[in-house]
């Protein structure tokens, strides 16, 4: 059995193994020890990628299995994966994984929590290996689907309208992007011959330059609306919002990973031509993006709208690198998608943390926390540092890789759009400096918060997951960069000639 399918596999049994058990204690713990499996099982494919490759194994994808599903339309299950895929399925796993466990309190409805939460989880690993466009698609929805009622049963404040939204905004962007997938479908055998939805087969014909010209808005935008592409950002302030602390974990950490990475491996390496002449379009959106992100974030009061105005300019940002079309940046892109994915994750672990114990997210409401929770306020302040890009932390490395490769472009066009980007670096800096001098130093504002206990056990081994996986990243990055690198070129070469 290909190895790759287990990644399906264990959550499915998760997922079963939480029906049959009856007391709530035992459905927390067949989810953690599920997700327990699913981490370590993401390693061993790691470990055996990279065996694979020492070997000599040169090929594109490894760990190929296809199976046909549908013959009428060539529609086949075919997964595997490289490098790219390896690195986003091994951050699914720790984001899912730290999710569990920061969700360890959850009392109303336990086990549909964790069944929706896994089957997220499971669909998002099913896209990353899928090398069919129509079973990406179908897994983005099982991925997407369960946001509904994730946010509008177990979120709070305008849950409802939150949830509705979301769903009525990613629903709009799968329409746009059926349409792209269709047309790379109906254009897949220019010369004659069976038409097809595999991927690898697709990237070796030449899809007349109209219709990508054509199709390659349509495919761009879909994903890139998951990917909080300005203009049609606005789902995703509100969804965080009111999202529940582990689906914030895995939307913003992981489920958005899903646009930057479909525009690439999608739009953008089977569409090249289209690409190319129409990327000083979206150019132009994603620098909006990233800046008004950033400047979205200084003024709101709440934490978890900074953290989503936040992930919208970090999201922006993993775009704008994916369109400059080199090498250099192109990493940075990768490595940005990881990086975000993880310190996202964090602070929104932190921000239901936090709230669980002062019941408030304003931060004018708070103050002093650092002597009185001082685990998770240390914890914050590292992940700001991280989203800030301090050295020895992920987001350094990954910003400073987009804004170099950015800049390698020697055209005023290019050089402009790199500087009107990097100034967010500049505007990070303010809001997450002054949230962590308002939230966690001077005088405890409110009486009540001395009374406040620290971290609990779970809640610090998600912390900690999420905290050494940053710092792993930061301190010894060429693991990660390697890994990617191969899998990278082959693309832009495909995309460049």
């Amino acid at each position: 059995m290909n190895p790759l399918l287990y990644l399906l596999i264990i959550p499915g049994l998760t997922v079963a193994g939480i029906t049959l058990v009856k007391d709530m204690k035992q459905v927390r713990l067949v989810a953690a020890v599920g997700m327990s499996l699913q981490l370590l099982w993401s390693f061993v494919l790691l470990y055996w990628f990279y065996q694979l490759r020492a070997a000599g194994h040169t090929e594109e994808m490894l760990f190929v299995s296809s199976t046909t599903w549908y013959e009428a339309f060539n529609i086949q299950y075919k997964f595997g994966v490289d490098g790219v895929s390896m690195a986003m399925i091994l951050l699914t796993s720790i984001v899912t994984f730290a999710g569990i466990f920061a969700s360890w309190q959850v009392a109303v409805l336990t086990r549909e929590f964790f069944i929706s939460l896994i089957i997220l989880a499971g669909g998002v690993f099913g896209f990353f290996i899928s090398l069919d466009l129509f079973t990406m698609f179908l897994f983005y929805e099982v991925a997407v689907i369960p946001m509904y009622l994730l946010i509008g049963i177990w979120g709070s404040g305008p849950k409802e309208y939150s949830a509705m939204k979301l769903t009525l905004m990613l629903m709009g962007g799968s329409a746009l992007l059926m349409v792209g997938l269709l047309g790379i479908y109906f254009n897949s055998a220019p010369d004659g011959g069976p038409l097809t939805f595999d991927l690898t087969e697709i990237a070796r014909i030449h899809i007349p330059r109209d219709a990508q010209l054509f199709f390659f808005p349509f495919t761009f935008v879909g994903f890139g609306i998951l990917g909080a592409l300005f203009p049609f950002h606005t789902w995703s302030p509100d969804g965080h919002a009111s999202a529940p602390t582990a689906v914030s974990m895995l939307h913003a950490g992981v489920l958005m990973k899903l646009g930057g990475y479909g525009c690439f491996r999608v739009a953008m390496y089977l569409m090249p031509e289209a690409a190319h002449e129409l990327a000083w379009i979206f150019l132009i959106l994603t620098t909006i993006s990233v800046v008004y992100g950033a400047f979205g974030a200084i003024w709101q009061k709440d934490l978890k709208y900074i953290n989503a105005y936040s992930s919208v300019s970090h999201c922006g940002l993993v775009l704008f690198a994916l369109l400059m079309m080199n090498e250099t940046a192109t990493t940075g892109a990768i490595l940005q998608m990881i990086s975000h994915g993880l310190m996202t994750a964090l602070f929104f672990a932190l921000i239901g943390m936090i709230y669980g114990r002062t019941h408030t997210r304003m931060i004018h409401e708070m103050g002093g926390l650092m002597k009185v929770i001082p685990f998770l306020s240390v914890v914050y302040v590292i992940a700001g540092l991280a989203s800030l890009g301090l050295p020895g932390l992920s987001g350094f490395v990954a910003e400073m890789t987009i804004f170099v490769g950015s800049f390698q472009h020697t055209d005023t066009f290019h050089r402009v759009a790199t500087l009107v980007a990097a100034s967010s670096i500049v505007i990070t800096a303010v809001y997450i400096l002054r949230v962590v001098g308002v939230l966690l130093l001077g005088p405890v504002k409110n009486e009540h918060f001395h009374e406040l206990k620290d971290a609990l056990w779970f809640e610090k081994l998600s912390g900690v997951t999420l905290v050494v996986s940053i710092a792993a990243i930061g301190l010894a990055p060429l693991w990660l960069s390697n890994l990617i690198r191969e899998p990278l070129g082959q693309m832009l070469h495909h995309l460049i000639n």
